[in-house]
């Protein structure tokens, strides 16, 4: 203990005496824990794990909802799909909160000056950023973009890239599928993630110049997100033998069937088929893109922070790393995010703050926690709202890693006829409820998974553990119910 005490005294949260501190933001498209510090031996990614190694790295931290607006709508507010009713990609989150305040806004309202540079809210589907929460205008970036002509059918507007850019929304079905890969010859900066990282170069640099202003600088880079586009030499890195390709292409047995997921996202991409499963060759390309990607956004990042650190602004600076949710490999059948299952919902979170230890904690999370966390290591007033604010602060925990602030980790999705599946993630379970908002709980559809079995989620337990459910069910009650999506309360 003696000498944990005088790195615990150096850190301690700035305070309105003190000089502001500076916050750089990486949000992460689609990016899971298949990164090297999370164990994952084939993955390469030596930035992000030098990042890690700087500051808090939590592997216990889950997103509030597998899907990018709700997901980044958490980050930005606080504030839980369930709270707020906001599920889907196209409805802004201001139709339900006209005056919500997000985590920037907080920030720009106690004298900073807050920038976005690629996807931080998300845009498309019919959704756009949020002005009000950003000093100067943000520099959107392409999430689908394609450089070589042959994967867009010889240059033709594609389905996911209609989509993002909120291009001929009434006739997506019309369009072509883009390719689910690319791997071309070209430069850094010939795709999107590699002019994310110019320009948040050029800002931090431009903040550097800047005095008496402290920044809130979000950089949200979007590979490997769908489509997994990068140099060729991000995809010589690995090598695609030794990637494993699924077989047990089922959801589990005794699982609702709104539980699962097929098609959707990925059958907007070539050579997925637009129904049933993509054979073994197409699904080891998947993951070989995934993981290209991935290094491709890697190496950005690193340019980043070798500029961060030339700059000196660690000093000063509080950064947080964090993937928006994870993504199936195929497993229970699923190439995509969109479920409430661990592949899902569990996502790489780091926090890096001047004076702290570095280190790991075990402890749940969720991502509205990043608001009131960043808040209080600011010297920040706490976020009122007016939105819910469902988040904690994390700073117990990056003051003793082995403390926790949570008992569990709350996820939601929502499917079909107006069911939300609200979840609940303990140290051994997971209990997932489907019903309707404001239907009797008896009417529920129930999952429950043991991750403390070989086969975690392969049978729905719900059935044969009545006093596991029992249990659960009493801490999934401490949560409100689900709120109706905004255009049905309105009904």
């Amino acid at each position: 203990m003696k000498s944990l005490l005088p790195s615990l005294l150096l850190f301690v949260p700035f305070t309105a005496a003190a000089e502001k501190p500076n916050v750089l933001l990486i949000c992460v498209d689609d990016l899971k824990p298949a990164i090297g510090c999370y164990g994952d031996p084939l993955a390469k990614t030596p930035n992000l794990d030098r990042l890690a190694a700087r500051g808090i790295r939590f592997d216990r931290a889950y997103c509030n909802q597998s899907v990018c607006a709700a997901s980044r709508n958490s980050l930005m507010l606080g504030s839980r799909p369930t709270s707020i009713g906001i599920y889907g990609l196209a409805p802004n989150f201001r139709a339900a909160v006209p005056d919500a305040v997000t985590l920037s806004q907080h920030f720009i309202r106690h004298g900073y000056r807050a920038e976005a540079v690629g996807k931080i809210l998300h845009s498309g589907h019919g959704n756009t950023d949020d002005k009000a929460s950003w000093s100067v205008p943000t520099n959107v970036e392409k999430v689908v973009e394609y450089l070589d002509p042959k994967s867009t059918a010889g240059g033709q507007l594609t389905r996911e890239e209609a989509y993002f850019s909120n291009q001929q929304l009434d006739r997506i079905r019309q369009l072509p599928k883009g390719a689910a890969w690319e791997s071309t010859e070209v430069p850094d900066n010939a795709y999107a993630d590699g002019r994310i990282a110019d320009d948040g170069i050029k800002r931090l640099q431009a903040a550097k110049e800047r005095s008496g202003t402290p920044f809130f600088i979000a950089l949200g880079f979007v590979k490997p997100h769908l489509p997994f586009t990068a140099p060729k030499k991000y995809w010589d890195l690995h090598d695609p033998a030794k990637f494993t390709v699924l077989h047990d292409l089922d959801t589990p047995r005794g699982a609702p069937p709104c539980a699962g997921k097929r098609g959707g996202e990925i059958s907007n991409y070539d050579p997925v088929p637009a129904s049933g499963l993509p054979d073994d060759a197409t699904a080891r390309k998947l993951i070989h893109g995934y993981y290209a990607a991935s290094s491709y956004m890697d190496a950005q990042l690193g340019r980043v922070l070798d500029e961060f650190d030339r700059l000196e602004l660690s000093k000063n600076t509080i950064i947080v790393l964090w993937g928006d949710h994870g993504w199936h490999f195929g497993d229970h059948g699923i190439w995509t995010k969109h479920t409430n299952y661990e592949q899902a919902n569990r996502i790489p979170l780091f926090i890096i703050a001047p004076g702290m230890k570095p280190g790991a904690a075990r402890g749940f999370v969720e991502t509205v926690d990043i608001f009131p966390t960043l808040a209080e290591l600011a010297g920040l007033p706490k976020p009122a709202g007016p939105q819910p604010i469902d988040g904690l602060s994390l700073v117990p925990v990056l003051k003793d890693p082995s403390t926790t602030v949570r008992d569990h980790a709350y996820h939601c999705y929502p499917r079909g006829e107006g069911r939300i599946g609200r979840s609940i993630r303990t140290d051994r379970y997971r209990l997932v409820e489907w019903k309707k908002p404001g239907q009797p709980a008896e009417q529920a559809e129930l999952e429950l998974y043991d991750y403390q079995a070989a086969a975690p989620e392969s049978e729905n337990l719900a059935g044969q553990l009545p006093d596991v459910v029992k249990e659960l069910r009493a801490i999934l009650a401490r949560h409100p119910e689900a709120e109706p999506k905004p255009l049905a309360r309105k009904k």
